[in-house]
């Protein structure tokens, strides 16, 4: 009879006893990858982004003209109210005594310009499916599309303060003094030693704030006027359309600040027709790239 050691005693059974369950075990579980594409989407599926040529961004302008002359009477309207806003701006700014301040916001008008075109974007949408668009149903769409409207709306107001005050810091750097008034700003600044370089910081600060908004609201905003989607999601969708069609979107963006700018070049006058036909053709960019 073997004896009993600690060498060959089986060790204490831990286990269950039969009859009993074995408890349950916690596993960490590891979250999925999220897809870029769709992280900004919820439920919804992305849209489809189409990749588009230079031949067809050439005809958005032709085709907003179209739309524009085929509801002149409403689109006009659109073009003077931004031309009263403009003029608005300019006396404001001068009974303050900060019409210093004008060229940065003739700068941030641009920028804006794309929020105040909404009810065309809806003029053109109806024009498209066959519809008879009018004020009351213009202003019905902008009611529906409020909440989301006015997220894009909030993004873009924090670009333009953050240019008001990039350009108050890059004028303080140059030029040791308070900004003067606009007489003075055209005679005297711009006649300075340092002006090419204070024209240069400038733009270039500029150009980025208004590459970053144009890339964020360059579809987005027609977007939200023809789907039931996020702020967030059309804004990701036209980050994503502007870089699948970067080379063509640069060229539409010159083609905006080339039409936009003969509007304020003419006393702002221009812009009666310069901003409602950059309205309706933005509407035929987005139905272009976006499926």
């Amino acid at each position: 009879m073997a004896s009993l050691t600690p060498s060959n005693v089986a060790p204490p059974f831990h286990g269950p006893q039969p009859g009993q369950q074995e408890p349950l075990r916690h596993k960490t579980l590891q979250p999925l990858p999220v897809d870029p594409a769709t992280q900004w989407y919820g439920t919804q599926t992305p849209p489809v982004v189409r990749r588009v040529t230079v031949d067809q961004s050439s005809r958005w302008i032709s085709r907003g003209w179209e739309d524009m002359t085929r509801s002149l009477g409403i689109s006009l309207t659109y073009g003077l109210a931004f031309v009263a806003i403009a003029y608005a701006i300019v006396l404001g700014l001068r009974q303050i005594g900060m019409t210093s301040l004008v060229l940065p916001m003739m700068a941030g008008f641009m920028l804006v310009g794309p929020l105040a075109a909404v009810g065309l974007y809806d003029i053109s949408r109806r024009h498209g499916s066959g519809e008879t668009p009018g004020w009351r149903t213009t202003l019905s769409a902008i009611h529906g599309k409020a909440d989301q409207l006015l997220i894009v709306g909030l993004v873009m107001m924090m670009a333009i303060l953050a240019w008001m005050m990039v350009a108050l810091l890059i004028f303080a750097s140059f030029y040791n003094q308070a900004p003067p008034s606009l007489d003075s700003f055209l005679m005297e600044i711009l006649s300075a030693e340092q002006a090419p370089l204070f024209l240069l910081a400038g733009t270039v600060a500029g150009g980025v704030i208004a590459a970053m908004v144009f890339t964020l609201t360059a579809i987005s905003l027609p977007m939200i006027m023809d789907r039931d989607v996020s702020a967030v999601a059309a804004m990701a969708t036209s980050a994503r359309a502007v870089m699948k069609n970067w080379r063509v979107m640069i060229g539409w963006a010159a083609m905006i600040v080339l039409v936009t700018g003969f509007g304020l070049a003419t006393f702002f006058i221009g812009l009666a027709i310069s901003l409602p036909l950059i309205g309706h053709a933005s509407w035929h960019a987005y139905r272009a790239m976006v499926d």
